[in-house]
């Protein structure tokens, strides 16, 4: 008959209080450590919390200190417009260069105003997109007719091509009009000799704007920073233009905003390449619509 193993029951007591001893430091730890990542969250979202009062504030001063600006800068562009067409009486060729100057200068700190207030716009969530159908070649068009007056550099050409594909598009035509214009705008000052050329190319149910000039490039490694808030190249060019360095950063969000993105193409030396890409149609609408 074979004989039952004997138990050995204070050894298997002290085995078990073992176990029931590492099983409760064991939940001490996890108690901690579940302590620690409630504390952890709590700070995160005092944080957050703390980020957007930060970013809030920082908009209403944005946009505050934008509205201030644009009476004084309205009242000397317009006093110059006054002297420039010899309200008062004619002017001196130095005179009117010095008038010339201070109205560019004013122009430029407009550009500057519209930026600030346009990026405050878009961090508030306070910027409306309207949809509406257009033709390209009246986009096209109207981009021609506003930068034709700009056009000083007689080794610096502006050629628009024809769109190719799509002819109409259903999107915010005033911020796309934006975009471009940047765009546009950016390749001109940075053009010396060449050209500055903008085509539009559809690409299935999207449509790709680009602005391609023959001017100083961008290296590789300053590709992903110029379209961070406030943000230049160290050019001598650059450093003879003023600006807030916030274009293209905003144009970066104006395109998400249209359901795009942009690009570039550059290499220092060899010229640059800005491009848009939007959805043909922001959001559904009747065929027959954009027929009419």
């Amino acid at each position: 008959m074979q004989q039952e193993p004997v138990i050995n029951v204070p050894a298997l007591q002290a085995a078990l209080e073992e176990a029931r001893q590492q099983v409760t430091s064991l939940q001490q730890e996890l108690d901690e450590t579940n302590g620690g990542v409630l504390a952890l969250y709590a700070e995160l979202d005092t944080q957050a919390q703390q980020l957007r009062q930060a970013t809030e504030l920082k908009s209403r001063f944005l946009a505050y200190m934008s509205h201030e600006f644009r009476t004084p800068i309205s009242s000397i562009r317009s006093l110059t417009r006054l002297l420039l067409d010899r309200v008062d009486g004619p002017l001196t060729a130095e005179q009117e260069k010095q008038i010339n100057f201070i109205r560019t200068t004013s122009e430029e700190f407009a550009e500057m105003v519209n930026d600030l207030l346009d990026l405050a716009k878009v961090e508030a969530g306070r910027i409306d997109v309207s949809p509406a159908w257009f033709e390209l070649v009246d986009l096209f068009s109207a981009l021609r007719g506003m930068f034709k007056p700009v056009l000083v550099n007689p080794d610096v050409q502006l050629i628009f091509e024809e769109p190719q594909g799509q002819t109409q598009l259903f999107t915010d035509n005033g911020k796309l009009s934006q975009i471009l214009r940047n765009f546009i705008s950016n390749a001109l000052k940075f053009t010396t000799k060449g050209e500055v050329r903008v085509s539009a190319v559809q690409d299935g149910e999207s449509m790709t704007f680009s602005v391609a000039d023959t001017g100083l490039g961008i290296a590789p490694e300053f590709h992903a920073a110029i379209f961070q808030d406030f943000s230049q190249l160290d050019s001598p060019i650059q450093k003879r233009l003023r600006g807030t360095g916030l274009g293209l950063s905003l144009s970066k969000r104006l395109a998400e905003l249209l359901g795009g993105s942009i690009a570039l193409q550059s290499a220092a030396g060899v010229g640059s390449t800005f491009s848009v890409t939007v959805p043909l149609r922001l959001a559904e609408a009747p065929v027959a619509t954009a027929q009419a």
